[in-house]
């Protein structure tokens, strides 16, 4: 079980710069267990990858409209994950989520992660 709590969205100006921060709360299993990706579901759409993290934090993903702008991020030692995401575009407002997957690889199907955050938002002016 693992309980996900996202902080750090806001309203910013087009090519500004937000660090969301996902503090997980896990019983039985370390963080460092789970697979931890952001996505994000804009108004009317269906929730998107954008950005995934090995469990050591050795390998990360990146959906391609967000690479070069986006870094994700984790310190399992304070059991949190990171997204910095720099150079904002109005097309990045949505809500971000947090989540944790068990899987053995890192994918960017929002069906193999079994935990998430309630969300937080972030909105980008033009």
């Amino acid at each position: 079980q693992v309980q996900l709590v996202e902080s750090g969205g806001g309203l910013v100006q087009a090519g500004g710069s937000l660090r969301l921060s996902c503090g997980a709360s896990a019983s039985g299993r370390a963080l460092s267990t789970y697979i931890m990706g952001w996505f994000r579901q804009a108004p009317g759409k269906e929730r998107e990858f954008a950005a995934a993290i090995s469990r050591n934090g050795g390998s990360t993903y990146y959906k391609d409209s967000v690479k070069g702008r986006f870094t994700i991020s984790r310190d399992n030692a304070k059991n949190t994950v990171y997204l910095q995401m720099n150079s904002l575009k109005p097309e990045d407002t949505a809500v971000y989520y947090c989540a944790a997957s068990s899987d053995v690889v890192i994918t960017p199907s929002t069906t193999q992660y079994r935990y998430w955050g309630q969300g937080t938002q972030v909105t980008v002016s033009s």
